[in-house]
């Protein structure tokens, strides 16, 4: 008897449906055979399928089992084909009545321990908007997954503890209730609290003002500055101050959370912008994507968020140059012999480093110890094409005592956002006229860049003395344009005025010739 289960794989962090075929075929001699390109994991199913059904007192069909996972070409991984197994094998040994329309509708993912409970699986989030979009009626998921996949609407989720409670459930004897999620409601109810804030951060104002200029654009930051100048400090604060994600941003942003198995036991949506700091030792495999089993990297991992990375310089040089491509292209694509993943990679890249190998070059009161030419061989560690991308280079200075002995806090990270919040909206209004697939001013490209940050005859000429008399390099020119044009919308101006162009040219500390000599 044939019989047809469906079951999904997921590819980057979208799925395909995958249909599980078993047949039983008359035999004296009982054997078990699957095929359609499984991984060794999903071959060792056969024990915790037959244990998992012999603890349900579910008898194993006797005679040749046949289990086909079509399409074949595509690589089926993990142990979420567990439980589709189970109950087409159950279904063929004639233990699921009426089991062709009761499965047709349903889609199945669960690993299966041997005494037949359902534990949870990596990414059955894109495995439920997959069942939606097929038409499936319901998807069976384990239990701790149900409230993460009952966020797609129009399909009833319902969330098992295991094997038996399934069969039930599909033989009509106990009905499973199905898990219900108000995504808007829970989404937009939830208000955002944070322990830390900018208030904290005794001086450094021209630091936060770069911090604003750079939530308030999307833009690129790095940090040059002595140890203990409050870098790691400024950083973590960031996400305080950027604007809350949308209900599609955090749809996105939970898929590849969902993926790499990063999600929680009821989790519905993320609500945070990601804030991801690797250590320096990471490798350009965990930064990017990929390895033996792909998941998502680092990188993507703080889609619509901040990867922060602390001592850029300590970092290798190859795991810095794969950032390449997705800081220019907002997605990383990733090509192996069997397949070709592209998983997103819109984040914003905060990075801190010390100005020479013992961090005093330029200290005020501290003497640098390094050799001549420590600082710019420190230096030569950053390529050219990385600095290239990176909007705001700021330089930053110790706090004086007077500053930290003061009793009264800095500006809070509440009136900042507000601040924030209102340049994004122009520059959504903006965008938004204009058609393009653009949110913000770091994201513009050479049209918009043309229609959006025209200078004026006062500023041409502002700029083109900055160019020369600073030695700034040309690829520092569209740089400028759309910071100036972020610090605009942060002043209200429809127009690139004189101050907004020299402020922004004062981001471009790296790009002086002879900057660490």
């Amino acid at each position: 008897m044939l019989v047809k289960v469906y079951s999904a794989a997921v590819q980057g962090i979208e799925a395909i449906t995958v249909t599980i075929e078993v047949d039983v075929i008359g035999s004296s001699v009982p054997s078990y055979s699957l095929v359609g390109s499984p991984d060794s994991s999903v071959r060792e199913s056969y024990d915790r399928v037959r244990c998992a059904l012999a603890a349900g007192k579910y008898k194993f069909p006797n005679g040749r089992v046949v289990v086909n996972m079509a399409p074949a070409d595509i690589r089926k991984e993990g142990a979420g084909y567990d439980l589709p197994q189970a109950i087409a094998i159950a279904a063929a040994a004639g233990q699921i009545t009426d089991h062709e329309e009761r499965l047709r509708k349903c889609m199945f993912v669960g690993e299966l321990s041997l005494d037949g409970v359902i534990h949870p699986c990596p990414g059955i989030l894109p495995v439920a908007i997959r069942a939606r979009e097929e038409g499936f009626e319901s998807l069976i998921v384990p239990q701790q997954n149900a409230r993460e996949a009952a966020v797609v609407d129009k399909l009833k989720v319902y969330g098992a503890n295991n094997l038996s409670q399934v069969i039930r459930h599909l033989n009509g004897v106990e009905q499973m209730e199905p898990t219900e999620v108000d995504t808007r409601a829970e989404f937009f109810s939830h208000i955002e609290q944070f322990d830390i804030d900018y208030a904290d951060v005794k001086g450094q104002d021209t630091v936060k003002r770069a911090f604003e200029v750079a939530a308030a654009g999307g833009h690129n930051l790095i940090m040059v500055g002595p140890p203990g100048a409050g870098k790691s400090m400024m950083a973590k604060r960031i996400h305080t101050i950027l604007p809350p994600l949308t209900l599609h941003e955090a749809l996105e942003t939970t898929k590849i959370h969902s993926v790499a198995g990063q999600t929680h036991q009821d989790t519905t949506l993320m609500t945070k912008r990601p804030f991801r700091s690797p250590h320096h030792t990471i490798s350009d495999a965990a930064l990017i994507g990929g390895g033996a089993t792909p998941k998502p990297g680092e990188i993507s991992l703080a889609h619509h968020g901040v990867l922060f990375l602390d001592e850029l310089p300590e970092f290798k040089r190859q795991v810095l140059e794969v950032l390449r491509q997705p800081l220019e292209d907002r997605q990383i694509t990733i090509s192996r012999a069997r397949q070709t993943l592209t998983y997103p990679a819109s984040f914003m890249l905060i990075a801190s480093m010390n100005p020479c190998p013992c961090g005093y070059f330029n200290h005020p009161t501290h003497p640098c110890s390094c050799t001549p030419g420590a600082v710019q061989r420190y230096l030569g560690k950053i390529s050219g094409p990385l600095l290239d991308r990176i909007d705001l280079q700021v330089e930053i200075t110790p706090v004086p005592y007077e500053k930290l002995s003061e009793k009264t806090q800095g500006e809070s990270s509440a009136a900042i956002r507000e601040r924030v919040l209102r340049a994004r909206k122009i520059q959504q209004e903006r965008y938004a006229n204009d058609g393009s697939r653009i949110f913000c001013n770091a994201q513009m490209g050479s049209a918009q860049l043309r229609q959006y940050a025209q200078l004026n005859e006062k500023c041409s000429k502002i700029l083109q003395q900055a160019m020369q008399s600073l030695c700034l390099s040309a690829r520092a020119y569209d740089r400028i344009l759309k910071v100036a044009r972020t610090i605009a919308d942060l002043d209200g101006s429809a127009e690139i005025n004189e101050m907004h162009l020299s402020e922004a040219i004062g981001y471009r500390n790296l790009d002086r010739e002879g900057w660490g000599t």
